[in-house]
């Protein structure tokens, strides 16, 4: 009883495909490989993605004068 047969599983499919229909099954079916074939072409390069440089302080000041809803504190260690 633990395992299943041939025949649970071809019941399985069918059902499966009477639900979900061959259309859909074939689009999940093709972006799946799309995304296993862009997993391995990343993995394949070997470099980490650049990761985007940090603002410098000029610009997130201007950025807050601007915005006026901004409200700029500073935050102190508690001693």
């Amino acid at each position: 009883m633990g395992s299943l047969s041939i025949w649970h599983w071809l019941i399985v499919l069918l059902v499966v495909v009477m639900i979900f229909g061959t259309k859909k099954l074939r689009n999940i079916g093709s972006d799946l490989g799309g995304a296993v074939k862009g997993f391995k072409d990343g993995m394949k390069d070997g470099s980490a993605p650049e990761t985007p440089a940090a603002p410098n302080a000029q610009q997130v000041a201007n950025n807050a004068a601007a915005d006026k809803s901004t409200i700029d504190v500073e935050a102190r260690q508690k001693s």
